[in-house]
């Protein structure tokens, strides 16, 4: 029998950092988490071990399949998978998993954090709160790209031509990620590290490392990313409404301009092209395709309200 882990001594995620020293600390395998905070701390420094560039990570690359590590990143997300799925979804959502995600995404369309950007925010509480959120889908090129793998038809080309418009169309200079740089410099973002950020934020940044590591919740993360294309463009637009109350330096509007304009197509085109022919190919995918949109929201949720929290309290709140 395999015996129950046990507390940590200390944080795992420090335990973890021992990789960076070439080797895997043996308490790894028998330690828990010390709470909420130090699970979502781990999960990233693993998930980091599948996509983040290999030349940030080193010799700690080799240890993205060790069994350790695995065991302890199976570990930790059955038990956050417990906690996503004892949020049942709403009663009210339709049975078709398109019409689901559409009704998903318009109830809370336009969170309270960004009104609150576009009508009052401080220049230096909108910076803020843009490099906490980090963009409204961070490392959704990789995402995206991830999310294809295994898929065929309609689908597939829709993620096919959505990537495309990540890498700006064959522009090196509008890839979105380039877009995102600029914004960051023109508005001199603070470096906000993980240890410091709120638990939602974190837990909203490991949802899409849970969903692209494991090929089991492909219909889930189906359902997220669509949920992110669905309501991107809206909030993008209060950001933009924002940037012109404040006086924001013009280098910052590109990469909200870009989303503002596409994703609401994307959004459409991600469900009538991708998640409604899934569903009719894959019937048993339609339930985890709204359940994996639901996630989304749920954690989606929980971040804003830290961050509206956050904003009233003078930003001091895990």
């Amino acid at each position: 029998m395999t015996p129950a882990p046990r507390a940590a001594t200390q944080h795992l995620a420090d335990l973890l950092s021992g990789v960076t020293a070439g080797r895997l600390p043996p308490e790894v395998l028998a330690a828990g988490p010390a709470d909420r905070r130090d699970r979502f701390l781990t999960l990233l420094s693993i998930y980091d071990l599948h996509s983040a560039p290999v030349s940030e990570l080193g010799d700690r690359a080799r240890f993205q399949h060790h069994p350790a590590v695995a065991e302890l990143k199976g570990r930790l997300e059955a038990e956050w998978l417990g906690e996503l799925d004892a949020r049942p979804l709403p009663t009210d959502l339709p049975a078709d998993p398109v019409a689901a995600m559409r009704a998903l995404a318009a109830r809370d369309r336009l969170p309270e954090p960004y009104k609150w950007l576009a009508r009052e925010a401080s220049y230096e509480d909108l910076v803020w709160l843009l490099a906490l959120e980090g963009g409204p889908d961070g490392g959704f090129d990789d995402l995206v790209a991830v999310c294809q793998v295994g898929l065929d038809g309609s689908a597939k080309l829709e993620l096919a031509n959505n990537y495309w418009d990540e890498m700006g169309n064959g522009d090196p200079a509008a890839i979105h990620t380039e877009l995102h740089r600029r914004l960051a410099k023109a508005l001199r973002f603070p470096v906000i590290p993980r240890e410091v950020q709120p638990v939602a934020a974190l837990e909203r940044s490991a949802l899409g490392g849970l969903l692209a590591t494991n090929r089991w919740l492909q219909p889930e993360m189906l359902g997220a990313l669509g949920l992110i294309e669905l309501q991107a463009g809206p909030r993008c637009r209060l950001v933009l409404q924002a940037f012109d109350r404040v006086g924001a330096p013009r280098d910052a509007y590109p990469f909200y301009e870009v989303h503002a304009e596409v994703d609401p197509r994307h959004g459409k085109d991600w469900l009538e092209l991708a998640v409604g022919p899934v569903a009719v190919e894959q019937p048993d995918w339609g339930p985890r395709i709204v359940r994996g949109a639901w996630w989304r929201a749920v954690v989606n949720a929980a971040f804003f309200d830290t961050a509206t929290t956050m904003v009233r309290l003078g930003r001091d709140v895990a």
